[in-house]
């Protein structure tokens, strides 16, 4: 019992140090132990986890929702988390009952690290070391998205990710890896899939009205 205790300090000093090191307004030690949603979700998550492991599904449960409710943020206590796991004002954000995060991964608000609905077994993603997942993110599906990867805010990830990528979009594809470009694609002319097929319908339309015009030529002739 003393080790597991001296295991979560151990943790609380290096999550609040991660804290300082990633968040420009963060302004001390007290403002991040009482103010930082994110720190007590992960924290109330921690606990729920052990008591997950040691078979007590029904606390680990209450106890993750009751997190929920207080922060904003959902972790299913079945979820695996490395160290130094950092989430950023963190409203709306839910994690998956099969999700593997590694060490020293930040994501931001509205994020979910969840499945299709078309799984058994291991059905959300595994987050490699040292990612970032932007603000409304969804990664959805059991495959991973590599180390050092970064993920644009609002992307839509469906599918495995490199290490060292960036990607971006909906459904979200990688535009740079190892840090060279492959892709023209930036955050900000990320491609809009309903003006895509807006687009695709008024080809169409305009194809038939030539089609018609064409026909009524014809019929006069």
């Amino acid at each position: 019992m003393l080790s597991l205790i001296k295991k979560m300090i151990d943790y609380m000093v290096e999550d609040v140090c991660c804290v300082k090191e990633r968040d420009p307004a963060a302004r001390g030690n007290i403002e991040i132990l009482l103010l930082y949603p994110g720190l007590r979700a992960i924290w109330y998550y921690r606990v729920a986890h052990y008591l997950h492991n040691k078979r007590c599904f029904f606390l680990a449960r209450a106890l993750s929702q009751h997190a929920a409710k207080i922060t904003g943020i959902e972790i299913h206590p079945g979820a695996k988390i490395g160290r130094r796991f950092f989430i950023d004002h963190g409203h709306g954000v839910v994690i998956g009952e099969t999700t593997e995060i590694g060490d020293d991964v930040t994501i931001y608000q509205g994020v979910t690290l969840g499945g299709t609905g078309k799984e058994k077994g291991k059905r959300h993603p595994t987050i490699g070391n040292g990612v970032m997942i932007g603000s409304g993110a969804k990664v959805l599906g059991p495959f991973k998205v590599g180390d050092n990867s970064n993920i644009a805010s609002g992307a839509v990830v469906l599918e495995e990710i490199p290490p060292n990528s960036t990607a971006v979009g909906v459904p979200a594809r990688v535009v740079v890896r190892d840090g060279k470009r492959i892709d023209n694609l930036d955050q900000i002319n990320v491609p809009d899939p309903v003006k895509n097929e807006i687009d695709k319908l008024k080809e169409q339309i305009e194809k038939l009205e030539k089609e018609v015009k064409k026909s009524k030529k014809e019929k006069k002739k």
